[in-house]
This record gives C-alpha cells, sequence and structure tokens, in this order.
C-alpha cells in the first residue's frame, strides 16, 4: 500500500509511539482518528520572524514537542514565508537521524492556497510583482485571472505546484493532511455556484495526489467558514463539502479532517447550530463526528491573548490546580466534544514544557465542561 512504501504516518506507527509515551500521558491524551493515534495536543507554526534564530527556535521545539508527548505537526507553505515548513523539515530530519522518532509515528498537515513569498517579504511593491512573475506567471503556475483577492488560488495546478513545494520543504514524501487554506477567501469575488466549481476541481486534484501517495487525506482549513450563519457571504456548508468530495472520490473520499479557530472566546463550533443534517440543525461539532470527519482546533489560546487573566469562574471549572491561563485554554479545547486535537503555537521549549504537560492530566468530564456554558456568561 502507498501509505506505508512513502512512510506516512500508520495505525502501527502511531500505536507505537502512543505505547512509548505511556509514562507521560494518560488515557484521553491520544484519540483514535482515521485509523491513526493522535494527541490530543499539536504544535503549530504560524507566528515568528523571517529570520534564522526563530528558524531554530521552532525546529527546537518540534523536536522536544515530539519527545513529550506531541505527534501532531501543523505548518503552511505562506506561514513565516516558507520558512516553517523548512524548520518543521529541520525538525523532522533531527528526529529521524537521531533515532528519537520515525517517519509512521507522526502526523504531519500543511496547507496551500495562500500565495507564498520566499523567505521574507518583498523589500518594495516592484520586487514583489518581479517575485509574483518570475515564480508564477512566467513559469504557467498561475494566469493573473486566477488570483482572488490578490493572494489567493485553488486552481489545480497552482495547488500541485504548491504541494510539490511544500513536499521539498518538508523534506518528505507526502504528508499526512494536506488542507486548502481559508477556501472562504474566494467568496469575496466569485459567486457561490463558481465557489462550488473550484472546489470541486481542487477536491479532483487532491484525490488524484492521494492515489499518488503523496497526501493520506485531505480537507479545509477556515477561519469564519464553519462558525458564521448561513447567510453569511463566507459560510461554508460542511454538508456541501462532503457531497463534493463524493462527487469526485465516491463513498471512499478522503475529505477526511477539518481546521477552525476553536477556544474560549471562540466557542461557535460547538454551541452554533449553522449546519444542516437532513431536516434538523446541528453544530459543526456534531455535524462533523457524524460524517467521520476529524476537527482540528486552531487558535487554541488565541495568539497568546487567553494565556493570562481568565475569569475566576473559569478557572475555577478548568481547574485552579493547573499551573497557568495557558494550560486551561488548551484544556478548554481538548476537553471540548468533537474535538480531536487542540492546535498550539510554540516556538520556545519553556512554553513546549509548560503546555505538554497537560498530556498527564485527563481531559474535563463533560458534566464539568458544560457548567462553562451554563454557570459562567464568559463563554457561549
Amino acid at each position: 500500500m502507498f501509505l506505508s512504501e512513502l512512510k506516512c504516518a500508520t495505525p502501527e506507527g502511531t500505536a507505537r509511539y502512543r505505547d512509548r509515551l505511556k509514562s507521560r500521558s494518560v488515557d484521553g491524551h491520544f484519540r483514535l482518528q482515521q485509523g491513526l493515534w493522535m494527541s490530543s495536543i499539536g504544535i503549530g507554526t504560524y507566528l515568528g520572524g523571517d529570520d534564522d534564530a526563530s528558524d531554530g527556535a521552532y525546529t527546537s521545539a518540534i523536536t522536544h514537542a515530539v519527545k513529550l508527548g506531541t505527534n501532531v505537526i501543523d505548518t503552511a507553505i505562506n506561514y513565516r514565508f516558507q520558512r516553517s515548513e523548512r524548520a518543521v523539515g529541520a525538525a523532522l530530519q533531527q528526529l529521524f537521524s537521531s533515532g528519537q522518532s520515525s517517519r509512521d509515528e507522526l502526523i504531519i498537515a500543511t496547507k496551500g492556497g495562500f500565495i507564498p513569498f520566499e523567505g521574507h517579504a518583498p523589500n518594495s511593491q516592484e520586487d514583489m510583482q518581479a517575485y509574483f512573475e518570475k515564480n508564477f506567471i512566467q513559469p504557467g503556475v498561475l494566469f493573473r485571472e486566477d488570483i482572488v483577492a490578490g493572494c489567493h488560488s485553488l486552481k489545480p495546478r497552482y495547488l500541485q505546484n504548491q504541494l510539490d513545494r511544500s513536499l521539498q520543504n518538508l523534506g518528505i514524501e507526502g504528508v499526512d493532511i494536506y488542507y486548502l487554506h481559508n477556501p472562504e477567501t474566494q467568496l469575496s469575488e466569485v459567486p457561490r455556484q463558481e465557489f462550488y466549481k473550484r472546489m470541486l476541481s481542487a477536491f479532483e486534484l487532491l484525490e488524484k495526489n492521494v492515489a499518488a501517495g503523496k497526501i493520506r487525506m485531505y480537507g479545509t482549513a477556515t477561519w469564519n467558514a464553519y462558525r458564521v450563519a448561513s447567510t453569511a457571504p463566507d459560510y461554508m456548508s460542511l454538508g456541501e463539502m462532503v457531497e463534493l468530495a463524493k462527487t469526485v472520490g465516491g463513498d471512499g473520499h478522503h475529505f477526511k479532517v477539518i481546521q477552525l479557530p476553536f477556544n474560549l472566546a471562540m466557542p461557535e463550533a460547538f454551541g452554533y447550530w449553522n449546519q444542516r443534517s437532513k431536516e434538523t440543525q446541528t453544530s459543526t461539532l456534531k455535524y462533523a463526528e457524524d460524517m467521520g470527519i476529524t476537527v482540528m482546533a486552531s487558535a487554541t489560546i488565541l495568539q497568546a491573548q487567553l494565556a493570562k487573566n481568565l475569569p475566576a469562574q473559569i478557572v475555577e471549572i478548568l481547574d485552579g490546580n493547573l499551573e497557568s491561563d495557558a494550560q486551561r485554554a488548551i484544556q478548554f479545547s481538548r476537553s471540548t466534544p468533537g474535538i480531536s486535537v487542540a492546535l498550539v503555537g510554540m516556538s520556545q521549549a519553556s512554553h513546549v514544557e509548560e503546555n505538554l504537560k497537560l498530556a498527564g492530566v485527563p481531559p474535563l468530564p463533560f458534566e464539568k465542561y458544560r457548567r462553562l456554558f451554563k454557570d459562567s456568561g464568559a463563554v457561549g
């Protein structure tokens, strides 16, 4: 099977990783999703400077996180001008060459859609245009009419280019998850029916790459799309995305994962019923669960805004014995029914050590979790 040939994450490899971390983790830290054992806390790579020091810090943080109980690593080609993918790649090489971990133990996710720069932001508008012409227009990767909002495209030839570049940056033969990055950006300029056509073509391209062994599964990484009212211009119906995937992949399609913001300040995916399931409305998390779709939560501590000064009532419910508000915010997301992995941006070893102590803490029982919505006006 192509997955073992390419040494992507496997059931056996992720189970081996889980078992090796037993002394540091409790039941509930690892969750079986899509046949893989995934840590309830994943490491994200979004923020940071475009400099060598930040690259090195991320590489060190990733290797440390894998040692302490994280086997889900999330990045994107446009994060830090492709530097984040390359920092992940450097970490993977260190982990594999040292024997600390192997490819089949780790779930690697990246994203494509936004047009990335190379290493740093252009110094001027002229430099930006020259870069764009040289790397995308002249080679025929993109035509000007392919671009939406000056920064985004879902054209299959462009996505193929970006996937191949991501694999090169990461230094691996296949990724476990490939997301279309904020596809709702397209809805700012194109009619909804045209958007569906573009998503259909993108899904067809991704299914071909599953067959070719370059990705294991795919999905959408969104910001607003699954959290807003169905009447909002940038709303996306998860059910319609599933139907598009079935159109190109049949019942065995590989649209198996979504990523969306979820935290104490943004709980809409749990509490807002904006998805239609048959004749009833339901939440995005419940609909995803019913359809067998794994949900990754981004912005878990909201770029550190939830890492301090949480209200006392929330602190008490989330366990006042935890060491920090950052831990409490992570505990909230990883304890939410329907959330499999809470992604946390971590570029410092001290933050990795603080956050990964939660691997040894059970998720909140649901009766206690629901108090956040029943007893506190600060959430929901």
